[in-house]
């Protein structure tokens, strides 16, 4: 994979960022280490920060990591540690569960929400985000919406195709562990399909800039050293942030559940938001939409099918989580709004009003949190999607054929 170098910062600024990173974190590894139990509050504020710091260290190391792996394992590896913390949290909840079956709902609400969230804020803002920067700047460009390039086919047919195996969970009444298999060989498929393209020379900005610029081996042993420190950060934060949710939401009065699923998303997916949020600033409004739409394939996929087999090796039964009717609401709900997604992105673009109209359908269904409006405006998502599918139908043959290569791509000009 060729990538290319955009706005550098300088050394001293990368110092100051990555230092400021780990100061953040330290604090929550240290109480780790030292065996110290923080109060539900704060501990939720000091382990959601390490988490938050962990996921910037993240995609510094990710990012320049790409200059010196095959495209493959790039590929791979970018998927994996864009939504790590995302994992480790939801991960936690799973194996908990296989010995305290009260944290299995914890885990699906961490997981929906963590989905929803995606599509129903981080899509919108990037849209208003790009039309915003074009009027800015008076330049040429698309001022009503934005449009995708033409490979981006390939993480929505994907998409689709795991949304329509989504819709069957709630119906077996369990996360099970086929459910592991066959969503794992899904995501196993769109890397190979994904591997198998060439895409257009990519830019790196800001910290991952200035470090692909350094030699060879100092770059190879900073990027190690990123990973390891955010490794070590997410290990110590992880369980003891899910602890102090839970905790936090009884000392407060507030719905665990309610907690779990949107708070612990926002701590963990808001960095991945903001970075593709300034792709979108910088006139690269298809590159942000993009690592937002890989993001959501790879929590619809890949994180599902680790659930189980957390859940099974925490001591749970091996037939999988058992799904209550909270949990199937949300799996439905979820999977409606991946549908409208898809619909949306069918013609590889997504307008103003498609934005506007995903973040108010989000936002209902998050004002008001109850049985009802959730099941009803799972129906709303479905019957927009349908629609949109039928007015896209001429597109739908494209899409289908990028599930697979006929042949070696050529690279995008």
């Amino acid at each position: 994979m060729r990538v290319g170098l955009d706005v550098t910062v300088s050394a001293r600024g990368v110092a100051t960022r990555v230092g400021l990173a780990v100061l953040a974190a330290s604090p929550a590894v240290a109480m780790r280490l030292a065996g110290v139990h923080l109060p539900a509050v704060a501990g939720m504020a000091v382990f959601g920060v390490a988490v938050l710091s962990a996921v910037a260290l993240l995609m510094w190391a990710s990012e320049v990591a790409r200059v010196d792996l095959p495209g493959s394992l790039a590929l791979a590896l970018l998927a994996l540690v864009a939504v790590l913390p995302e994992y480790a949290i939801d991960i936690y909840f799973a194996f908990a569960a296989g010995s305290d079956p009260e944290f299995a709902a914890f885990a699906l609400a961490n997981m929906t929400g963590a989905n929803r969230l995606l599509i129903g804020i981080a899509w919108p803002l990037l849209v208003f985000a790009a039309i915003w920067a074009v009027r800015r700047r008076g330049q040429r460009g698309d001022r009503t919406g934005v449009s995708l390039s033409g490979h981006r086919r390939t993480e929505t047919i994907y998409l689709l195709v795991a949304t329509i195996y989504a819709l069957v969970i709630p119906v077996t009444g369990r996360l099970a562990w086929y459910d592991s298999i066959v969503l794992g060989v899904l995501f196993g498929l769109y890397l190979s399909r994904i591997g198998r393209t060439e895409h257009a020379e990519e830019s790196l900005v800001g910290v991952s800039a200035t470090l692909a610029r350094q030699p060879a081996r100092r770059r190879r042993l900073t990027v190690a050293a990123l990973f390891g420190t955010a490794a070590v950060v997410i290990l110590s934060s992880a369980e003891p942030f899910g602890k102090s949710l839970v905790e936090a939401g009884t000392a407060l009065g507030i719905d665990e559940f309610l907690l779990v699923q949107w708070l612990a998303p926002v701590a963990s997916e808001a960095p991945e938001v903001i970075v593709a949020i300034a792709f979108a600033l910088r006139g690269r409004a298809d590159d942000g939409l993009g690592a937002l739409l890989a993001a959501k394939l790879n929590q619809w996929t890949l994180l599902i099918a680790c659930l189980p087999i957390a859940f099974y090796l925490g001591g749970g039964e091996f037939a999988g989580l058992e799904l209550d009717a909270r949990q199937t609401e949300e799996l439905y709900l979820t999977a409606a709004q991946t549908l409208l997604g898809v619909a949306v992105l069918a013609d590889l673009r997504i307008s103003r009003v498609e934005a506007a109209l995903l973040f108010l359908l989000f936002a209902v269904q998050f004002a008001i949190p109850t049985q009802a409006v959730r099941y009803g405006v799972a129906v709303v998502y479905a019957v927009l999607a349908a629609f949109l599918l039928a007015r896209h139908r001429r597109e739908l043959p494209a899409l289908v054929r990028a599930s697979w290569p006929t042949g070696r791509a050529r690279p995008k000009s």
